[in-house]
């Protein structure tokens, strides 16, 4: 009768008895809402032996519990909903906060905060003067993130095939000027991150309404956006640079050392800076 060896019966008395256990070592480990952890790191944190913390995870991601991205596992709707992540975002907003008001004061264009929600944007906030009730957009509501800027300035640092996989291959068109095919939208996130990650969009989801966005990043890749909104005619071009600004002060806000961590897949993504005329009189 062939023994284990002792250190293989070690672990396994150390592992927790129950699944629900195990589960909620596992949720555990993600100290905050914006926490993106890769399997390695969740098998460190939690102990757990990797194969097991892999079938624990995908059953969390099958759950909504997590959700898993080429950048790693983060908290999923289910787990955000319980603990008023999901509704409020109260640590994203309160960051982005100072920034987007400002960005809102200068500009004196709508300002919107969202962020991704598989195939959608989930607007987590919403200042402007008075042309901020002519756009349809709401704080609470979604739109398909291939038809907004504010999506497809989060879509352009993810993976490819994550793209494919949120968007579907039935792309909703919103309007006449909508993307509804993945080439087209792969080429503009092509274009996106030779921009520096700026996404411009005119009545893709609204008509009438124009919009520039950028990425709030992680080290491990967007966590929202921020997008300014405007007229069809609007001079996007001439509040770019601020849009890019924002969104980058916002991320230095949340992430001190976000260059330093940023992981070198992420930063060799981008392709060649495209000149952005700078704001005139804005």
């Amino acid at each position: 009768m062939s023994v284990a060896p002792l250190e293989v019966q070690h672990d396994q008395r150390q592992l927790p008895p129950s699944m629900v256990e195990r589960m909620t070592l596992i949720l555990d480990a993600f100290p905050q809402w914006s926490s993106r952890l890769t399997l390695e790191e969740v098998a460190r944190a939690t102990h757990l032996p990797r194969s097991t913390a892999h079938r624990i995870l995908d059953q969390l991601v099958k759950l909504h519990w997590l959700e898993h991205t080429s950048f790693g596992y983060s908290l999923g709707d289910r787990a955000l909903r319980i603990g008023g992540g999901g509704d409020d975002a109260s640590e994203l907003r309160s960051a982005a906060s100072p920034y987007i008001h400002a960005l809102m004061l200068r500009t004196g264009m709508t300002v919107h905060l969202a962020t991704l929600d598989q195939g959608r944007v989930h607007y987590l906030d919403k200042i402007g003067g008075r042309f901020a009730t002519t756009v349809p957009s709401r704080v609470g509501g979604y739109a398909p993130a291939h038809s907004t800027a504010l999506g497809k300035a989060m879509l352009a640092w993810l993976a490819p095939e994550d793209v494919d996989e949120r968007v579907g291959t039935e792309m909703r068109r919103m309007t006449t000027s909508t993307i509804v095919d993945l080439a087209p939208l792969h080429q503009e996130m092509h274009r996106i991150r030779t921009r520096r990650g700026l996404a411009l969009e005119k009545g893709e989801c609204f008509e009438h309404i124009a919009c520039a966005a950028a990425a709030i990043r992680a080290p491990e890749g967007p966590i929202a956006a921020i997008s300014l909104a405007g007229e069809a005619g609007a001079p996007l071009d001439r509040v770019a640079p601020l849009v890019l600004e924002t969104a980058h002060q916002i991320s230095l806000a949340l992430f001190p050392d976000l260059e330093s961590r940023r992981p070198r897949r992420v930063r060799d993504r981008v392709g060649p800076v495209a000149s952005v005329r700078e704001p005139v009189g804005v």
